[in-house]
């Protein structure tokens, strides 16, 4: 979808009524066939709708927004009930960088484990120990 921005996915200024569609249609788990097949019209045209190569008429409109669960309004405009922009993806570390945080983890032991080990060396020569 062209209209995917991060401050304001799916907004009447980025989203055009065919990108709304699309992403409407997948959020509700349906492929084009089965719309264009619930609403009885070709897969071509519903294509030309997500495409904005073409306009449905208002009674295909109002049935729209009722199989994918937003608003009239949404669906025209972007305002109103519509569906939540798309999750941010999971961050994952690349391996180079999981490998530099345990080298640096390693790193800081070695240091802890030479203090103890001077820590350890004073209390004895001191302590009787």
């Amino acid at each position: 979808m062209e209209a995917e921005t991060t401050a304001g996915w799916f907004s009447g200024a980025a989203a055009t009524f065919g990108d709304r569609l699309e992403g409407a249609r997948e959020a509700a788990g349906m492929t084009q066939e089965a719309l264009a097949r619930r609403l009885g019209v070709r897969l071509t045209t519903l294509q030309a709708w997500e495409g904005d190569a073409a306009d449905p008429r208002a009674n295909r409109l109002q049935m729209l927004a009722g199989m994918l669960n937003v608003s009239l309004m949404w669906l025209l405009t972007g305002e109103g009930d519509g569906i939540d922009g798309p999750k941010p993806a999971p961050t994952e570390m690349s391996l180079a960088a999981v490998l530099a945080e345990v080298r640096a983890l390693r790193a800081g032991l070695s240091g802890l484990d030479g203090r103890l080990e001077r820590l350890e060396k004073r209390l004895t020569t001191q302590g009787g120990v």
